[in-house]
């Protein structure tokens, strides 16, 4: 079956505990149960994806305790955030300091939501699953506008910290949330066709919408914002240093995402389902947050 621009099914077969095909699961159990096959049946032990080729079966079922390395990757960086936004607020005079701290609290925020929505916790196909995974969703949209914002600030095109500053950004925040909430609830409960309706063979688990707001928009704000901040760095403040910290977050990040896309089915067929990479992918992408924080303390050095 050729793979259109759109389609979930490669990540939801071949990438464990990949969140966003919880929504699939229910989409397909309402409209076209009879797609649903191998691992994902029965739906009381199935684990995250749509027919995976490897998954973590839910708690209490075939000897599993869930995603458990994921769970204590998220409950470090959960204990790791908090610290950062706690030195965040410490730093009054900073530069872009409000904005910056609502990033670390929206990704503080997904964090927990991840750890319920990749840790085989609860039912495939269930109401609770299919709105948190809706929430997390809509947190990571949420973040990713919140990362080009600082960056945005940080231009000092408006004053940070100051209502033109931050009504736009809330404003903008709330919206991502919103429009991604919807589009989430629809895909998976089906209350238009538009969204809702189910793709054409049904295994594709197509859905244009989700992948430009899970897939497409976090890259794009993600070369934007490095974009913006080399410029900044390299052209406005003439220096060198912090440059290095926003190369290693970018390689972090994108290291995170090679882990979850090309090593989370590696390690889970090693593991026999037991864990698979996607607490990896957690741990790089908490480093990477660490190491913006540390850039924007670099740039801001000045300031208390």
């Amino acid at each position: 079956m050729p793979i259109r621009f759109g389609d979930f099914q490669p990540l939801c077969s071949d990438t464990p505990s990949y969140p966003w095909c919880n929504l699939f699961y229910r989409q397909l159990q309402r409209a076209s149960s009879s797609t649903l096959k191998g691992l994902s049946l029965p739906t009381v032990s199935a684990p995250v994806g749509v027919n995976p080729t490897c998954g973590i079966p839910r708690v209490g079922h075939d000897g599993s305790i869930g995603n458990v390395a994921n769970m204590a990757a998220c409950g470090v960086s959960i204990i790791f955030i908090a610290l950062l936004i706690f030195l965040c607020n410490r730093r009054k005079a900073a530069v872009g300091r409000v904005e910056l701290r609502t990033f670390l609290t929206l990704y503080l925020f997904t964090l927990p939501l991840q750890l319920v929505t990749t840790g085989s916790f609860l039912e495939q196909g269930s109401t609770a699953l299919v709105v948190l995974t809706a929430i997390h969703a809509a947190a990571v949209v949420a973040l990713f506008w919140a990362l080009l914002a600082n960056a945005i600030v940080a231009t000092q095109v408006v004053e940070d910290g100051s209502l033109s500053s931050l009504v736009p950004f809330y404003v903008f925040t709330v919206i991502c949330f919103g429009v991604t909430i919807y589009i989430s609830l629809d895909l998976a409960l089906g209350v238009t066709q538009v969204i809702g309706g189910v793709s054409s063979p049904p295994e594709r688990l197509g859905s244009i919408a989700m992948f430009v707001l899970t897939s497409i928009w976090p890259a794009v704000c993600a070369i934007a914002y490095l974009a913006i901040m080399s410029y900044i760095v390299l052209h406005v403040l003439n220096e060198t240093r912090p440059m290095w910290y926003y190369i290693l977050a970018g390689c972090l990040f994108v290291l995170s995402q090679l882990a979850w896309f090309l090593l989370s089915r590696v390690i889970c067929k090693g593991s026999n389902s037991k864990v698979d990479g996607s607490f990896v992918a957690t741990l790089l992408e908490t480093a990477a947050v660490g190491v913006l924080y540390l850039a924007w303390k670099s740039i801001t050095e000045g300031a208390l």
